[in-house]
């Protein structure tokens, strides 16, 4: 099953999915990245928003948001949760937009989505386009350098009377620009149990080579994966928040 057709089908427990993400707070560390280094401007826009739980946040912070997926089903669940916004069924690597904006964000490292290294600099080529001058494109990566196959996140929750386990973890074969994101769910609903398990293709690549394909278009500042607090990246751990600011 593609990446696209499983988020697809489960696009209703998406949320579920993500119950343990702090959209607040990611969204709070992304607004204060913008106020230090953009242009103060309005005009938001999230690639690859899911189901909008940052667009929501960004409104309410007094910002004219806007998201963008691949998949209508999510996008029929963002516009239910923010019907002030407004949502563009297009691929990420070559998105346009009518208006220029003030600030992009890419959360939960879909930047990966691209699917590899020609998509991923059409990506950053088209979100420089959209932007407006010292506009903000905002991101999160893992360094394809740094990936531990034994890592990964878990986690359970009860719901509608169904209990539902998560778990998801990256996997590099450690050469080339192809990753995955291998994810298992579980719903058990009156001692029947239903399971998926996927693989997420994704494309790899390193610090160093996201740099390089941002430097011709931003000045680029990397900061580390911590979304409490704003501290340049030391270089050494693989997962960081990148900030590029229109040239």
């Amino acid at each position: 099953m593609s990446s696209t057709a499983l988020y697809t089908d489960l696009s209703g427990c998406y949320d579920l999915m993500c119950a343990d993400i702090n959209y607040q707070a990611q969204s709070h560390c992304v607004q204060r990245l913008h106020q230090i280094f953009g242009n103060q401007g309005r005009d938001y826009l999230d690639l690859a928003c899911g189901t909008g739980p940052h667009v929501r946040h960004f409104i309410d912070f007094g910002y004219a948001a806007s998201g963008l997926d691949i998949n209508q089903p999510m996008l029929d669940i963002a516009q239910a949760r923010c019907p002030e916004a407004h949502f563009m069924l297009q691929d990420m690597s070559s998105f346009k937009v009518t208006t220029s904006l003030d600030l992009i964000s890419c959360f939960l490292y879909s930047i990966h989505y691209n699917a590899d290294l020609i998509k991923l600099k059409e990506c950053i080529a088209s979100a420089h386009a959209a932007l407006k001058l010292d506009g903000i494109f905002c991101f999160n990566a893992v360094d394809k350098n740094a990936i531990d196959n034994r890592e990964g996140f878990k986690h359970s929750l009860e719901h509608n009377n169904s209990h539902f386990t998560f778990q998801s973890s990256w996997n590099y074969c450690g050469v080339g620009d192809k990753q995955t994101l291998q994810l298992y769910i579980e719903k058990t609903t009156e001692e029947k149990t239903e399971t998926w398990h996927d693989r997420h293709p994704m494309v790899a690549v390193s610090f160093q080579q996201l740099r390089v394909f941002l430097q011709p278009y931003f000045e680029v500042h990397i900061f580390e994966h911590d979304f409490d607090k704003i501290v340049p990246w030391g270089g050494v751990s693989g997962n960081a928040i990148f900030v590029g600011v229109k040239r």
